[in-house]
């Protein structure tokens, strides 16, 4: 069996330990050892005690399929984690990219699987990545369409616990967080980055988020674990010059282009009927500009004007309903 697949069917196994799914997984286990796949084994045999139930659990501990596990560390004063994992069958990992950022994220992806035999030449995966483009084009999905193809746990931050009223904590959480992962390999997000990583070039802000924005570039500098870090922000212009040299690789999301455009609408409507006189290029046209994100809605609601119409098939001017009230998303 396809080891990608036998990984798969693993990951859905649950049960008790007297369940005869759980026996089976044993021997399949045992046979891949016999025949000498050790790392295979090891990863199986992990995702199996993740699984199944033994009555044990350890609060704020999160396991990944390499045997490992964290603690995720609290704020001090609010009591809640600096992070949340997002669930695998959670993770968006199905989009539609333009070419070259494809072939980007792809690359970051290959280099990861890869990372055992880069070691061999002294050389590094790509781990620390920046994701900047308008809202709506796919950076915060594709961190997780990343965290989905190389199989990694998927940890959000959570800047709302990150951030302390009180001198020194902000940039305290910060460090625990990032100490916290060092030897944990995950994907981490740190969403809408700019929040926390604007420039101290700014008068308005007060010394505290300078401490945060200079451990901020140290831990990232320092971040040597076995993981990936992506941040991504709609507004790279006022973020820290220095933060871009701690980056591996800096990608735009641009909007979709026509081309995209056909595909996301093609894509979204796939469990659909569609008139097949659908002017497709037509309506790409028209939506030229617009982000993924709105043109997902557009195809979704010209689907439920059709619906509560009572008709089977999408015709265009379901579409043109749609883009007639969606158009103040897009102003």
């Amino acid at each position: 069996m396809n080891q990608d697949l036998m990984l798969r069917l693993f990951r859905s196994i649950e049960g008790e330990p007297q369940d005869d799914i759980v026996k089976v997984a044993n021997v399949i286990i045992d046979s891949e050892r016999k025949k000498g796949h050790e790392k295979l084994a090891d990863r199986l045999d992990a995702i199996l005690k993740r699984n199944i139930h033994t009555g044990q659990s350890l609060k704020g501990e999160l396991k990944n399929i390499f045997g490992g596990s964290v603690n995720i560390p609290n704020d001090k004063r609010k009591n809640i984690p600096l992070a949340v994992e997002v669930p695998r069958e959670h993770l968006r990992h199905d989009m539609i990219l333009p070419k070259e950022v494809e072939q980007k994220i792809h690359r970051i992806e290959k280099e990861y699987i890869a990372r055992e035999r880069l070691a061999h030449f002294g050389l590094k995966p790509k781990k620390r990545i920046l994701l900047h483009g308008a809202p709506g084009c796919g950076k915060s999905m594709s961190a997780e369409r990343i965290a989905w193809n190389i199989g990694l746990p998927f940890l959000k931050v959570r800047f709302e616990a990150i951030i302390s009223s009180y001198l020194g904590e902000s940039a305290s959480n910060l460090k625990s967080l990032f100490d916290a992962i060092q030897h944990y390999p995950c994907v981490l997000l740190l969403d809408e980055f700019d929040f926390i990583a604007k420039s101290r070039d700014g008068k308005q802000d007060v010394g505290e988020m300078h401490r945060v924005v200079n451990i901020l570039l140290n831990v990232l500098e320092d971040y040597d674990g076995p993981g990936i870090i992506i941040a991504t922000t709609n507004l790279q212009g006022i973020l820290d010059k220095a933060l871009f040299r701690r980056f591996d690789d800096i990608i735009e999301m641009p909007k979709p282009g026509k081309e995209e455009i056909k595909r996301i609408l093609q894509s979204t409507l796939a469990s659909i009927e569609v008139a097949k006189k659908m002017n497709w290029t037509k309506l790409a046209e028209q939506m030229e500009g617009f982000s993924a994100a709105l043109i997902v809605k557009i195809a979704t609601d010209a689907a439920k004007f059709a619906i509560i119409q009572g008709q089977h098939i999408i015709e265009e001017r379901h579409f043109y309903e749609s883009l007639k009230e969606n158009q103040l998303y897009n102003m």
